[in-house]
């Protein structure tokens, strides 16, 4: 997995950072330059940090600002090796491209645009020098496929900083075709060009969709292997999402696509995200109903986004012939799915079927999940909660009449699915590859949907040990195509020095969480258990991550405490606990 994935990770470390000088680079945008020790490497709590590193031309670095004014407060806490994000009612945190990294001079550029909305920009407007600012990243550097022959960036004006730092660092030996939509001629920028490379800049509203997307179609079209780049609003980048991928059928190693701001959440272009308070408030107002959900979550299984979508302006009945669904049942679909834009022109006018904004957003693989992927049936679970609870069952298994652990082993598209969550782990653990527990560590044993990740980040971190992989057959194959190198693997359970269950229990029931770990004993006096054993507390919907946790089990999100119980039934003991940021925790036992 370490040389399939398309980027590099970092340790996470909070950093602070004081205002050195501000300077409008255009009319519409702000430079700050920000230094300080805190881009050097330091101690804080008698662990060494590394230096700052934003290797990447589009790294994002997130910004943490309090609503309150009290940053100690919003602040997360550093772990040795990672960030814990505790709870905090005032905190915002934003995310920036860094327009220039010079670690010679000690410096940071951050650019801001210009509209006067959001915190950042009020923060940026109203900096002078000797002011603080903490931010935490990146987590990651995008790696560029090593032989190109061209590169398109495509953007708006908060792309305007990763595509300037690309053309003055070239990652790549390639001609660069740039395309940038601005709000006002003023905003246009002087780039660091060289022969071959094209520009275009096309004035228009921010978040202005169908601009973007005829400039994008009015581009040339390169010979030879290409990658395009972009970034935009997360809405105006949707017909250019299906264009690239469904007219020009770039494969995903050669496309990088990444909403940079929402026009939902703010008016004016700012790449944020929003957290604390505005995110984490409570819905305010009736129960919403599961009606529109479950009609979409057919829209999506029939294949009515996708047909609309290949085909715009179908009538009603073309699409049901297509689709080989009765007219009727199309007519009562339509009319929800026109209710909440996932389609428009439902009144068989002269344009027919088209999709809407909502419908436009599912095409993305990772939107339509929410319909129609594990989380979906997981919810789905839910509907039988009150017989569960009164029966001490998962939902799951009174749904399926199975386990979620027995489901997903013998399927490879639900597995798979696990895999890919899984894969966020990379960033977290470094706190377990520094662990002292890897001395002399020769063979290592893996479990779980995690396994894949932590191949990588054992990689990462120069540890070599041998490794075997304790999983039923249709896991270990999904796990074997999530693994660099799979040949130096051993796929068959076995004795190791220490094993590794990453996620293993997160789809177990207690009992079968049980088994796994007396299975375990068998075979090693050492294992680390990976799990979630909170809510990460930059989740706006951590209030439901138990009942997410008890429709998967039948019990709720399992912490330290809940774990060294299921360890002590299966004849281990708790060592000690190494927290790994974002809720999850490393769990060392050795057989009692």
């Amino acid at each position: 997995m370490a040389d399939q994935r398309a980027y590099t990770t970092h340790p996470l470390v909070l950093r602070r950072v004081t205002v050195r000088r501000v300077h409008e680079v255009t009319p519409k945008m702000r430079r700050v330059v920000l230094g300080g020790d805190g881009l050097a490497a330091f101690p804080r709590d008698c662990t060494a940090h590394p230096a700052f590193a934003a290797p990447g031309f589009d790294d994002h670095i997130e910004l943490i600002l309090a609503a309150d004014g009290d940053i100690r407060a919003a602040l997360p806490a550093q772990l040795p090796y990672g960030i814990e994000w505790t709870p905090s009612e005032h905190r915002l945190t934003r995310d920036y491209t860094p327009r220039r990294v010079d670690l010679d001079a000690g410096e940071l550029h951050l650019d801001f645009v210009v509209h006067g909305e959001g915190p950042a920009e009020a923060w940026s407007a109203s900096a002078r020098e000797g002011d603080e600012l903490w931010f935490v990243g990146p987590k990651s550097s995008l790696r560029l496929p090593e032989r190109l022959d061209w590169i398109q960036l495509v953007g708006d004006e908060t792309a305007l900083p990763a595509v300037g730092r690309f053309l003055d660092e070239r990652p790549l030996d390639a001609p660069a075709h740039v395309l940038v939509t601005v709000s006002d001629a003023s905003a246009r920028q002087e780039l660091a060009l060289r022969d071959g490379d094209t520009v275009t800049w096309v004035v228009a509203e921010p978040g202005d969709a169908a601009a973007l997307d005829a400039a994008v179609r009015a581009l040339p079209v390169p010979e030879g292997e290409g990658y395009v780049w972009a970034a935009a609003e997360s809405r105006a980048l949707l017909p250019v999402r299906r264009y690239l991928q469904r007219e020009r059928k770039l494969p995903k190693d050669r496309l990088n696509i990444t909403g940079y701001w929402h026009r939902e959440d703010s008016p004016a272009p700012e790449a944020e995200n929003a957290a604390g308070a505005d995110a984490q408030a409570s819905a305010v107002g009736p129960v919403p109903s599961p009606l529109p959900w479950l009609a979409v979550r057919a829209a999506v299984q029939l294949g009515v986004v996708d047909a609309v979508a290949d085909a715009p302006g179908l009538t009603a009945g073309a699409l049901a012939a297509r689709l080989g669904v009765p007219v009727a049942g199309i007519d009562v679909l339509l009319p929800v799915l026109a209710a909440y834009d996932v389609v428009v022109g439902t009144d068989d006018g002269a344009s027919g079927l088209r999709l809407g904004t909502a419908g436009e957003e599912l095409l993305d693989e990772h939107e339509r999940e929410e319909y129609a992927g594990h989380e979906a049936e997981l919810l789905l679970a839910l509907t039988h909660l009150a017989p569960a609870l009164r029966g001490g069952s998962s939902p799951w298994r009174l749904a399926s009449g199975a386990t979620l652990h027995e489901t997903v082993s013998g399927d490879a598209e639900r597995y798979g699915e696990l895999v890919e969550e899984c894969e966020q782990l990379v960033f977290l653990l470094g706190g377990l590859t520094a662990d002292p527990l890897w001395e002399g560590v020769c063979s290592c044993l893996l479990t779980g949907p995690g396994s894949a990740s932590v191949v990588a980040a054992l990689d990462d971190a120069g540890l070599r040990p041998r490794l075997r992989v304790a999983e039923d057959a249709t896991p270990a194959a999904v796990l074997r195509g999530h693994v660099t190198a799979p040949d130096r693997v051993d796929w068959t359970p076995g004795p190791a020095d220490v094993a590794v269950a990453a996620k293993a229990l997160a789809h177990r029931t207690d009992e079968e969480a049980a088994l796994l770990l007396t299975r375990l004993a068998g075979w090693t006096g050492t294992a680390v258990l990976v799990e979630a054993s909170r809510p990460d507390g930059l989740s706006p919907h951590a209030a439901e991550a138990g009942l997410h946790a008890y429709a998967a089990t039948g019990s709720p999100l399992r912490d330290s405490a809940a774990l060294a119980a299921l360890a002590g039934r299966s004849g281990w003991a708790v060592e000690r606990t190494v927290a790994l940021g974002w809720g999850t925790e490393a769990t060392v036992l050795r057989r009692a």
